[in-house]
Order: structure tokens, then C-alpha cells, then sequence
């Protein structure tokens, strides 16, 4: 069912279905490490002669799992302590275990990598000093340190509400995302953030690594999780990356995440070198803008389309039948109340990750705008022209189609012109669950502190949305009949 909806939504974006190519699918969370550990996997399938897709910054742990376990992608970069403790929660199991619990879900995983990524807290090195902080011990005889943590840690099962457990730590922490707090760190926003042991990071700003001195935090040693029949699919892929046990080491991996963090190269740049391979021939930012526009159309145009589909009859029955207006009014008001980003992710069982989700939620958004201004439009037409209509014995139908719809077009076209904007802009989320649009430069760009290239996904997607805007007047004044317009002028 959920590939079948899918596939139905990616047919209408003129795409042809992912698995119909059959590449192989990479995935990486949102975060430097990962997303070079993704292009490392990706030149090595590169390298035994396979077609491979890499789906980059998908969002957090959470999804990035789901996703693997749904068949949408086939590997993601992921480290053990986040296994034992987050999504199998097998505290303290060792590698054996940690295989025979994926095996039970037709999942596997590659020998480790070679380093240990494991969480920390830090400060910088004069507030540390001047508080006569080292360890997270020490945290607690100061209460009112500001902490902001990212997001992800201040829900994970080994993040924060089991750190302040085991440290019986007062604060109340901010989340935020990882990359910013570094930034909100060194500007004396922040005094304590969570680190990644082998963020670049660190030793750029001269940070202090706090002890861990009741040592909370497991290993976190790296590897890659696939699906069981990637091992018959592509077996020679998945013993070479077997076949990588060992070979990145900690500072190795601080080299490859600054190059990408600090010396502004990309990623697939920095693990291409690594292997010794040459890099993937890289888009222009022409072209790479045209592209973004191509899939933000894609996903707003769908979900506009479906959404007058439904939204304009439900407006219509609203109007008639004002009793059950009210419940369709007040639940697709409900609807517009919903978090954008949960509503995004809630569509993720449903169709999976990429363009299918974001659709879905696109088209929940698109309903209200578009059912209010249709009610309201309607109900709005003077009483003596809708009693003349019946009176002089025009059906139903023709009155709706002949008067109604007519006189309340230029408020329906309003409620479609404000709802095709508010797409515009919320369609950027999209790329946090693989969808592309103009939030895919945005995101790196914010991960990577690269100012042009979140203008180069702001820039048209502000553009766009007044070209949208646009339209949709031309097409008001195109559609509303001349007497109308002379009307309204007077």
C-alpha cells in the first residue's frame, strides 16, 4: 500500500520510482560526519561498478531507521552506542548482540570503521577556567550555566533527560541545532553545548571537552547498518566496506569533517581523496539552482493540484450544508495547527521518504486556504441574487456553476494564491526527509555556515513565491468577467 501511494505521487512529479532503476540507495543524517561517511560508501560502490544514490542530511536517527528498516534506502553510516542505547535499547550489549538483534530485523552491520565518536559537553577554555570546570560533575555547583543542546540529544535515550539523571543536574537546557550552537557557543550565547568527539570544531574555537567522569556516555564506535539482502544484492560492496575495519581513525576523521566544515570543500570532494578515486563531476550553481526549482515545482504544484481537487468541493458543501461546514471548517483548521515538520515526518510510514511525505503534508496545508475562501465566497454572494437564481428556476447545479462560482471567484482564487505561497515556503522542509527542493542548499548551508548557499536556496524560493503570487492575480483578472471588473472599479 505504501509503495503503491507512493509510486502514484513520484509518477505524478514525472519522475520514474527510485526502484525502478534499482540503484543503490545510500542515507546520512544531517550532520558533516555523516554525510561524508555517506559518500565514502557511495565511492566504494562507485568503485565496484554500481549505480548508487545518495540520499544526504535526511534528519535525524529516528528517520534515517525507519527508513532502512522500510526498504528505502539500503545503508546509512551509524554508531553503536546510538544502536545499543537509542534504537535497540540493549544497554551495554556487546557487537554479538548488537548482530543478532539486527539480524532478527533482517538487518546487519559492518565490522567498525575505526574510531570512536562518542558524546561529550563542552565549554570554551576562558569560562571553563574562570568556573573551574572539568568535569560534568562539575556542572551541578553551577546552576545557572546556560546549556543548549541539539535537539536530537535532548530526547535520545542516551542524550539528555538519562545525562541529568545520572549527574542529578539542576539546569534547564535550550535545544538547538548542533551546528549553531558552536557559533551561539562562541559568541558567549551558550556557556555548555553537546560534542561530538570528533567535531573539527573543538579544536578550532579551543574548546574544553568536559570528563566524563562517571563515564554515562557508551562507545560509540562507527559503522555502516544495510539491509539483509544487500549481502546478495551487492555482496562485493558490502565486503569492501567490511573490508574498511579499522582504517579511519579519530584524527583522520577530525581532518576529513574540518576539510569539509572549515576548508569549505564538499563532501563527496574530501571522501572521493580519501579513497583515492576522482570525485564525482560537480553541478555548476546554475545548475544546481535549475535543478532545486525543477523538484520545488514538482512538489508544490502536485500538492496544490490534489488540494483543488478536494478542497474546492468541500468548500462548495461547506457553503450548502452550513451544519456540516462547520465540521469541515474546524477540521482542516485543526490541520493548519499541526507542527510542519511532524506532519512532514508522520507521512514517512506512509510513503516512505523523498517527494511522496512531503506531498502528503504539502496537501494537508494547502486544504484550509482554499476551503475557507470557497465557503466564504459563496456565502458571501448577496441574498437577492442567489433568491433570484431559484427564482426564476435555475437548477441547482447551473446556479452553482453559472452564479455562485462566478461572483465568489475572486475570493476562491485569493485562498489558492495564499495557499500556493505558504507551500512555497514550507515546501523547503522537505529536504529533511530526502524530498530536494530549495531547503537542500538551505540545510547544508546552515551545517556548513556558508551564507551563499543558503541565499542560494532563499533567494529563489522568495522569488518564487512572488511569482506564484504573481500568477495567480494575472489569472484573477483573466478569469473574472469584465463586468465585474468594471464593478469593482466603480
Amino acid at each position: 500500500m505504501r509503495r503503491g501511494l507512493a509510486a502514484l505521487l513520484v509518477f505524478l512529479c514525472g519522475i520514474a520510482p527510485a526502484w525502478a532503476a534499482d540503484p543503490l540507495r545510500v542515507g546520512s543524517k544531517n550532520f558533516t560526519e555523516s554525510v561524508i561517511l555517506g559518500e565514502v560508501a557511495a565511492g566504494v560502490a562507485r568503485q565496484q561498478g554500481h549505480r548508487v544514490e545518495h540520499r544526504r542530511q535526511l534528519g535525524g536517527t529516528r528517520i534515517l531507521w525507519r527508513a532502512l528498516e522500510e526498504g528505502d534506502i539500503d545503508l546509512y553510516p551509524e554508531y553503536t552506542g546510538t544502536l545499543a542505547q537509542e534504537l535497540l535499547q540493549m544497554p551495554g550489549a556487546d557487537e554479538d548482540a548488537l548482530v543478532a538483534a539486527l539480524r532478527e530485523r533482517g538487518l546487519r552491520m559492518t565490522a567498525p570503521i575505526g574510531f570512536d565518536n562518542t558524546y561529550a559537553l563542552g565549554m570554551r577554555a576562558d569560562r571553563a577556567l574562570q568556573l573551574q570546570v572539568d568535569s560534568i560533575s562539575d556542572l551541578a555547583a553551577h546552576p545557572g550555566l546556560r546549556i543548549g543542546l541539539s535537539n536530537e540529544f535532548m530526547q535520545r535515550a542516551d542524550g539528555w533527560p538519562g545525562l541529568r539523571s545520572a549527574y542529578a543536574l539542576p539546569h534547564t537546557p535550550n535545544g538547538m541545532d548542533h551546528d549553531l550552537a558552536y557559533r551561539g557557543l562562541d559568541s558567549g550565547a551558550v556557556d555548555v553545548i553537546d560534542l561530538y568527539s570528533t567535531d573539527a570544531e573543538i579544536a578550532h574555537y579551543g574548546l574544553v571537552v568536559l570528563d566524563d567522569d562517571r563515564h554515562y556516555f557508551p562507545s560509540y564506535q562507527a559503522v555502516y547498518l544495510y539491509r539483509d539482502d544487500l549481502s546478495v544484492r551487492a555482496p562485493d560492496w558490502t565486503a569492501a566496506l567490511d573490508a574498511m575495519a579499522g582504517r579511519i581513525d579519530a584524527a583522520t576523521m577530525r581532518g576529513l569533517n574540518a576539510r569539509v566544515k572549515l576548508g569549505r570543500e564538499t563532501e563527496s570532494a574530501v571522501a572521493s581523496d580519501w579513497l583515492g578515486v576522482e570525485a564525482p563531476r560537480a553541478r555548476g550553481r546554475a545548475s544546481r539552482i535549475a535543478r532545486r526549482t525543477l523538484e520545488h515545482l514538482q512538489l508544490v504544484g502536485i500538492s496544490l493540484a490534489l488540494a483543488l481537487l478536494v478542497a474546492l468541493p468541500l468548500g462548495v458543501l461547506a457553503a450548502r450544508r452550513p451544519k456540516l461546514g462547520q465540521a469541515v471548517l474546524t477540521l482542516t483548521g485543526l490541520l493548519q495547527t499541526l507542527p510542519s515538520l511532524a506532519v512532514f515526518v508522520f507521512m514517512i510510514p506512509v510513503f516512505g521518504i523523498g517527494a511522496g511525505p512531503a506531498i502528503a503534508a504539502l496537501f494537508l496545508y494547502s486544504l484550509l486556504p482554499i476551503v475557507r475562501n470557497t465557503h466564504a465566497g459563496i456565502t458571501g454572494i448577496p441574498r437577492d441574487l442567489r433568491e433570484t437564481a431559484a427564482a426564476i428556476g435555475l437548477p441547482s447545479r447551473t446556479r452553482l456553476w453559472r452564479v455562485e462560482l462566478p461572483l465568489a471567484l475572486g475570493t476562491i482564487l485569493a485562498g489558492i494564491k495564499t495557499a500556493a505561497v505558504i507551500n512555497v515556503g514550507t515546501a523547503t522542509l522537505g529536504a529533511l526527509i530526502g524530498a530536494g527542493g530549495y531547503g537542500q542548499p538551505i540545510l547544508t548551508g546552515i551545517r556548513l555556515d556558508d551564507i551563499g548557499m543558503i541565499l542560494e536556496g532563499a533567494i529563489p524560493a522568495a522569488l518564487l513565491a512572488l511569482a506564484v503570487q504573481g500568477l495567480f492575480e494575472a489569472i484573477e483578472r483573466g478569469l473574472t468577467p469584465r463586468g465585474l471588473r468594471i464593478a469593482a472599479r466603480q
